[in-house]
């Protein structure tokens, strides 16, 4: 006897179905970024994602596999190229270009379905370092350039893995294993007496003042890590506290910078709190 031909229900809301669109150009400068698209609805929440990359430029298909149960929850995410320092271009050139590509998703939010009242920043290592400014240099003039004059460039919360906080003890610490002079032309530019301006400039600890109001942000480091140590989340951490803020910060036991640090507890951690975040009011 031949087995009955059985039925499924068809997804008729296309739930749960997204698409990558690459090389969506944001800026005049030729920085682009890669859109991951849910195929239905209206309004979506948005998460801006910066890739780790010492600050030069960023390998936007890196995170594509996590980043995607976003989109199959309706929920966009924007991974964001930047200029490079190793090309040229020293702080604070990729803040201005992450500021530049959230008011391009404002700009544009009709065209790509987006809430732009519904969008937060996501980044690792130095993409963690842009998202912890991006919360808390919000439509800051020091770092706006002339693209979208009429579109905010602040985020409704923030979520920083391993995310360099102040950059001073940081490349401190990094000089105790070498000599960092070509390192600090390449970020900070090429007169010495303007490094630490520009180091305190670019650090998320120095934008912190009491009485001002900012997003929540969640912050996470692994124990283990040797190229961000996780007193840099903990400077942060202290700062929103005594600021009043809303943050909440996690340890990763044991874990090093990227590799074993995504384990599957920090993953739904990450997001349950970027979807609570994003939800419709």
């Amino acid at each position: 006897m031949i087995p009955k031909i059985r039925h499924l229900p068809m997804n008729e809301e296309l739930r749960g179905q997204a698409e990558v669109i690459r090389h969506i150009v944001y800026s005049e400068n030729g920085q682009d970024l890669t859109l991951i698209a849910p195929w239905k609805g209206r309004d979506l929440p948005l998460i801006i994602f910066i890739q780790g990359s010492s600050w030069n430029t960023p390998n936007k298909d890196f995170e594509i596999p996590m980043l995607s149960h976003f989109a199959e929850e309706g929920i966009a995410v924007a991974s964001v190229g930047h200029r490079s320092a190793a090309d040229g271009h020293p702080m604070p050139a990729f803040l201005q270009d992450v500021k530049c590509a959230v008011r391009y998703m404002r700009a544009n939010s009709e065209r790509y379905s987006i809430a732009p009242d519904r969008i937060a920043a996501f980044g690792t290592s130095s993409g963690g370092n842009a998202a912890c400014l991006l919360g808390l240099t919000g439509d800051d003039p020091r770092f706006r350039t002339d693209e979208y004059p009429n579109e905010s460039d602040a985020v409704c919360g923030v979520v920083s893995c391993f995310g360099p906080t102040d950059l001073p003890a940081l490349f401190r610490w990094h000089s105790q294993f070498g000599d960092m002079r070509k390192a600090y032309a390449a970020y900070f530019g090429p007169i010495p007496e303007k490094w630490s301006d520009v180091m305190r400039l670019c650090s998320p600890v120095e934008h912190v003042k009491p009485g001002r109001s900012y997003p929540p942000f969640l912050l996470l480091n692994g124990t283990g890590d040797a190229v961000v140590p996780h007193d840099q989340m903990e400077a942060l951490y202290t700062r929103l506290q005594e600021a009043g803020a809303d943050v909440r910060a996690y340890y990763v036991d044991r874990a090093e910078h990227e590799g074993n640090f995504w384990g599957p507890q920090v993953r739904q951690l990450i997001h349950e709190t970027l979807r609570s975040w994003l939800a419709a009011t």
